[in-house]
């Protein structure tokens, strides 16, 4: 699936970033093109791989490139004021070439959550391709301001593009890791799963041909109807320099010489086990898979690791745990020395996170409320203690 990605803020200019650096790593062909949005000038400087001519600055009237100090009223007005500047670099993109566009966005800051929703609208005005949304939940420990961005972001943004994916970082985080690491192992894994995702059908001439295509259109039409998507993601490593002796490589294409039945058993349960850890381990947006409205599994690794018996049976064990009929599935063929399954949920419902994420937002709108309040009371006692004071001017 070719996509045309636009960062906004930080978060979202970092991820891009990385998905770039992905994309020429593995010559996955994902991002036809990138564009970098923000307010504060050191962010974009800190890029290493989205083109200069790329990187769009807002905001210089009003902020003179330091950030909206995580304001994202005032991040999505500076949007609006200045949507012709990003148009701009997206008239560069050849839309023509590009299944879809991609707003990736950290939900908690104020660029980002204030300004995704804004271009996100813009986009689905002006071209046909599908927006879809990459929204990156902040962790409850970074304070009730981030929070509370998030709620108000979350709701604007998963209706205004045509789907939202959502990264949680709570489900992330590691302990003792210091914050650039933490955020740097945060963005690795969002584009390892969502570019495992993402890859699948983009094949060029003499590459492997997978048996059951997974293109563009197969994601597509899971993501149509809207809603808030997770992906889950596992994978295993295998030896592609053997060739037997019951190795690894034998047990997933059954070149041990014994006998082939069981040596395709083995492989499909191999497989099977694989659907199911991605399914029930960690999701980017931990929740129950039941009731997701729809599916899709990709899984991929070398061409020989690959069965198409047990890419079958983890596509029924899918419709089973979820309940649902709309469950695509396929194989992505790569020279990676690892077997990986994708699984794209889709209208998923019963999110605890989300629910929390509201509920700490209400009360952080509260508090901040009172906090105004309280000042606005102190300030007029001030006032009204310093008239007291001070003799009259005249």
């Amino acid at each position: 699936m070719k996509l045309a990605m636009i960062g906004f803020g930080q978060a979202g200019g970092k991820i891009v970033d990385k998905f770039l650096e992905y994309d020429r790593n593995t010559d996955s062909g994902i991002v036809r093109s990138a564009v970098a949005v923000n307010t504060a000038k050191a962010d974009l400087l800190g890029l290493e791989h989205i083109p200069e001519e790329n990187r769009v600055l807002i905001g210089q009237a009003r902020v003179k490139g330091h950030g909206v100090g995580a304001d994202n009223e005032l991040g999505a007005e500076i949007a609006e004021e200045d949507i012709d500047e990003v148009q701009g670099a997206i008239d560069n993109i050849p839309v023509h070439e590009v299944d879809a566009f991609l707003v990736v966005a950290g939900l908690g800051g104020g660029t980002g959550s204030g300004g995704s929703p804004v271009i996100s609208k813009h986009l689905k005005r002006i071209y046909t391709e599908p927006v879809y949304g990459l929204g990156v939940l902040p962790g409850s420990d970074e304070g009730g301001i981030y929070t509370l961005n998030a709620a108000r972001s979350f709701q604007t943004f998963v209706r205004e593009v045509d789907n939202l994916m959502v990264f949680d970082n709570d489900a992330w985080r590691k302990t003792g890791e210091s914050v650039e690491g933490g955020y740097d192992h945060i963005n690795e894994e969002i584009v390892r799963r969502f570019g495992v995702l993402f890859g699948a059908g983009e094949v060029e001439a003499g590459d492997n041909i997978a048996e059951s295509v997974v293109d563009s259109s197969e994601i597509i039409n899971t993501l149509d109807g809207g809603g808030v998507s997770t992906v889950g993601y596992a994978s295993e490593d295998v030896d592609i320099t053997s060739s037997g002796g019951g190795g690894l490589l034998s047990r997933f294409t059954g070149d041990d010489g014994g006998d082939d039945g069981l040596d395709t058993a083995n492989t499909t349960n191999r497989i099977t086990s694989l659907v199911r850890k991605a399914a029930l381990g960690r999701l980017t947006l931990p929740c129950e898979i039941e009731g997701a409205e729809r599916a899709l599994l990709v899984m991929a690794g070398p061409p020989a690791h690959l069965n198409r018996k047990g890419i079958e049976r983890g596509r029924k064990w899918l419709e089973e745990q979820t309940g649902s009929m709309e469950v695509r599935g396929g194989d992505y063929p790569t020279n990676s020395p690892k077997v990986a399954a994708s699984i794209l949920l889709a209208g998923v419902h019963n999110v605890p996170r989300i629910k929390e994420l509201q509920q700490v937002a209400i009360e952080a709108q509260d508090n901040i409320d009172d906090i105004r309040e309280q000042s606005d009371g102190n300030l007029q006692d001030l006032v009204e203690d310093d008239e007291d004071e001070l003799d009259p001017l005249f």
